[in-house]
């Protein structure tokens, strides 16, 4: 019986205890690889490729509370805009002072203030946590921002005006600092969701992650309706106008409105441990800090719930300085910056994230945060008291939640990695023109429940389209050492479209209302607001194109790297005509393969021992074949040949090359007819 050949680098490389089935340890399968390039390839494909577990349910579990947290924050306020009114601006306005009352009700320009300082903050956030992430790392930022959001939300709720501070500079300062925290919260969990995702299910992930802003809203408009239910009897005695809001009703709103936003920061701190705890993405530790070792491990880890990955510190050190250094990936630099963003390939790309996430969210924030002027006019919000009113509201935003919204994201969870996110995009933002289109030039004949109906269906296509496109794409298509910074970016962008929105939309949607106005008199502007809209979608569905379609590519080829035999994605196998390539491609009924199923075995897998219990046993890429347990006798595949000794390989499909580096992985058998 012949062997193979000693492998041409020793094999005496420190191996790590650990690992089972069910949690493979990663690092000993390719740490006799010398080429950093290839081992970087090869560990990252084992992620691309892992089957959906548990790590990825707490994955997005943990990120999802935070963009819960961010959603109830966010649109809450929508909710106590009224109470808020009754409770500060109670009592007639005093000419020339910005104390005084308002009769009940909140002023526009404060409105507007408190509505826009969010979405001011949350620039700020983006665009700083999205730098850091990539500058310091993904997770010494996770966690900080959602303390954060925790911290400035209890502040809110606590606040109390004096003599030298108002109670609208109070909220506009610590929503600011919410809007920080809420800000940073985007690029990191939109990164770290993308980076440790397997390629198959990575857009269900982002989307699963992003669809907790739906249950966010629900939640706000659920706890607005229990506190307005538990304080009835205060609110009972009153009349339509909120200028007959009397001590106990206001004492009642003071209370009620603390609740509602204080109770946005409880769901927070149950993240907050799993955040400051996940390991680094092994993207970054490859890729920006250029550490093999520690990347290896923290795939060990990640996939163990553990906080991170143990290594060495003087093998780590060694295997740095020895072939550190030699991985391909540039480093971010200012040069860099121009270089990569300078080729129309790539500008083309960030300039469609952050324009399309800007017309977005002029429609998206406009309306969502003005939800119950909307519902007013329907005619949904009317009561005979202030607690019918309040009521009425809340039921009314329960309804365009779980009729609109919630569908809307799910649509999107269990489609994106089939349809594709490009695809649902440009739907969803030509849908969206054509319902605004007829709410703004058909308005006046529209009835009460037609404007219902085309309400609700522009909810279901903002988030079943761009919505959670926008979200998902620009944690995709950026290289690994500007991802972070690039889905900053286009969130920045979105989020000043989100003030624009509410400089705006306000007084439009109150310019020429009349006083203790019912229906469509108290928003007589609102048709025209919405041909304004549906401009600014046609607009994204336009830049939409210049967006690439990420569906079944992995990250390294999103990147520019292009794709390798072991990556696993839809179409992962060449074709070899234009066709055949372009169709694998756009096949709308098509998305990428589940994750392990593009291959019939890992490629580091051996084949099964004898016996129905038999295990397969796993091997590097330089096991001898006869150190490998007997297979049962197939049929010789046409092609096939034995060498001249009797011995064989059966070639599996995966076998290419990786930065020079010839690489072949071949599942290992018997073939008939050889000798024992």
């Amino acid at each position: 019986m012949d062997y193979l050949p000693d492998p041409a680098i020793p094999m005496n490389l420190p191996r790590t205890i650990g690992g089972n089935a069910a949690f493979h340890n990663f690092h000993n399968d390719y740490s006799h690889v010398q080429d950093p390039n290839l081992r970087r390839r090869l560990a990252l494909s084992e992620i691309d490729k892992v089957p959906f577990g548990w790590y990825h349910v707490r994955a997005v579990t943990v990120a999802g509370i935070g963009f819960f947290t961010d959603s109830y924050d966010i649109f809450a306020i929508n909710l106590v805009t009224s109470t808020l009114g009754m409770v500060f601006w109670q009592g007639e306005p005093i000419p020339g002072s910005n104390s005084g009352g308002n009769y009940g009700v909140l002023p526009m320009q404060v409105n507007t203030a408190i509505k826009a300082a969010t979405s001011g903050g949350a620039v700020i956030g983006q665009l700083g946590f999205g730098w850091l992430a990539d500058v310091v790392g993904r997770r010494k930022m996770y966690g900080v921002e959602l303390a954060i959001i925790i911290t400035a939300t209890l502040a809110q709720s606590l606040s109390a005006p004096s003599q030298a501070v108002t109670m609208t500079g109070l909220l506009i300062f610590w929503r600011v600092i919410m809007g920080i925290g809420i800000g940073g919260d985007y690029p990191l969990s939109a990164v770290i969701t993308s980076e440790f995702a397997p390629t198959r299910w990575r857009g269900a992930m982002m989307a699963a992650v992003f669809s907790m802003q739906g249950a966010g809203q629900f939640a706000a408009a659920l706890v607005a309706l229990v506190t307005t239910i538990c304080f009835k009897g205060s609110f009972i005695n009153t009349k339509t106008a909120f200028s007959s809001c009397d001590a106990a009703c206001q004492l009642a709103g003071d209370r009620s409105w603390r609740i509602i936003i204080g109770f946005g920061g409880l769901p927070a701190l149950f993240a907050l441990y799993y955040r400051i705890t996940i390991p680094e993405t092994p993207r970054y530790t490859f890729d920006i800090k250029h550490d093999i070792e520690k990347a290896q491990a923290d795939i060990k880890a990640y996939v163990n719930n553990q906080k991170e990955g143990d290594v060495d510190p003087i093998s780590q050190e060694q295997t740095k300085k020895r072939i550190g250094h030699k991985l391909a990936a540039p480093r971010a630099s200012w040069g860099d910056v121009w270089g990569y963003f300078s080729q129309w390939k790539n500008f083309k790309v960030i300039f469609g994230t952050t324009s399309a996430w800007f017309f977005l969210d002029l429609a998206f924030y406009g309306l969502s945060l003005n939800n119950s002027i909307v519902l007013n006019v329907i005619g949904y919000t009317h009561g005979s008291t202030i607690y019918h009113t309040l009521r009425n509201t809340a039921i009314g935003n329960l309804i365009l939640v779980c009729a609109g919204s919630l569908p809307g994201y799910w649509l999107s969870v269990i489609t994106i990695d089939t349809i594709g996110r490009k695809t649902i995009q440009i739907m969803g933002f030509f849908f969206l023109t054509i319902i605004f289109i007829i709410i703004g030039f058909a308005y006046d004949s529209l009835s009460e429940g037609g404007l219902l109906a085309l309400y609700i269906l522009a909810q279901l296509f903002f988030n079943f389209g761009p919505n959670t496109t926008t979200f998902i794409i620009p944690g995709e298509c950026f290289p690994t050492r500007y991802r972070s910074t690039g889905h900053g970016l286009s969130a920045a962008c979105g989020k000043i479209g989100a003030i624009i929105a509410q400089v705006i939309a306000q007084p439009l949607l109150s310019k020429g209302a009349v006083k203790n106005c019912i229906g469509k008199e108290c928003a007589p502007w609102l048709n025209h607001l919405m041909q304004i809209f549906a401009l600014f979608m046609l607009c994204g569905t336009l830049v939409s194109f210049l967006v690439p379609e990420t569906k079944g590519r992995t990250l390294e080829e999103l990147a520019g790297e292009g794709g390798m035999p072991l990556d696993s994605h839809s179409g992962s196998l060449t074709h070899n005509n234009r066709f055949g390539r372009w169709w694998a491609r756009h096949n709308p009924f098509r998305g990428g393969k589940p994750a392990g199923f593009t291959y019939t075995k890992s490629p580091n897998l051996g084949p099964r021992s004898p016996g129905i219990l038999g295990k397969r046993q796993r091997v590097g890429i330089m096991t001898s074949p006869e150190l490998l347990p007997k297979t049962t006798k197939r049929k010789r595949g046409k092609g096939e040949k034995g060498n001249e000794n009797g011995h064989g390989r059966a070639k599996s499909d995966t076998s290419g090359s990786a930065n020079g580096y010839s690489v072949s992985v071949d599942s290992y058998g018997r073939i008939p007819g050889q000798d024992d």
